[in-house]
């Protein structure tokens, strides 16, 4: 199974601000769905909140909630309380590949324990005022380019570029028994 994160980014890689998105970008909303669609998704409570209530669960994707909040419950989704149990359940609907959505706190919690195979980035360029930002990575040295398209977003105008990379792999070097 391939542990994928999706996420849109500005110039100064804001991602949020007010516990919501910096833009309504159409074109960014249908990829996030054509990319996102029949796999399950891992989104943070406060991330899941904010997608607007007619939109919750995700459509024809397995919603998995990751909280602290042991009371949580989330109709037609999943709740579980540690990145084990997220990726447990994510892994018990057969899927080649999962989706973590955000938001800022989970992307960070993924990547520092080195959980994420695969990123997919969408470089929009505007820097909106944001007070959530993507957490910092080294692309060139830890991550393979291997999909870049240029678009524009047909309804705001603004540039968008839409990026895919698969994590490098570690070349240790292999110490041999000399016996």
């Amino acid at each position: 199974m391939i542990t994928s994160l999706i996420v849109a980014v500005s110039k100064s890689f804001g991602i949020g601000y007010n516990g919501d998105l910096l833009w309504y970008l159409p074109t960014d909303m249908a990829y996030f769905k054509n990319t996102t669609l029949g796999h399950p998704i891992i989104t943070g409570r406060k991330n899941y909140l904010s997608i607007p209530a007619k939109f919750r669960p995700l459509q024809n994707r397995e919603n998995i909630i990751l909280t602290n909040n042991r009371n949580a419950q989330f109709k037609d989704a999943y709740t579980v309380y540690s990145i084990d149990q997220a990726l447990e359940k994510a892994s018990s609907f057969d899927a080649e590949e999962i989706f973590v959505i955000g938001g800022g706190e989970i992307y960070k919690q993924f990547l520092e324990q080195d959980l994420i195979d695969k990123l997919y980035i969408t470089f929009v360029d505007d820097d909106p005022k944001a007070d959530t930002f993507f957490p910092k990575i080294n692309l060139e040295q830890d991550w393979n380019l291997i999909s870049n398209i240029q678009d524009i977003d047909q309804k705001t105008k603004i540039k968008l570029r839409f990026a895919i990379y698969t994590k490098k792999i570690s070349k240790k070097p292999v110490l041999e028994n000399l016996n």
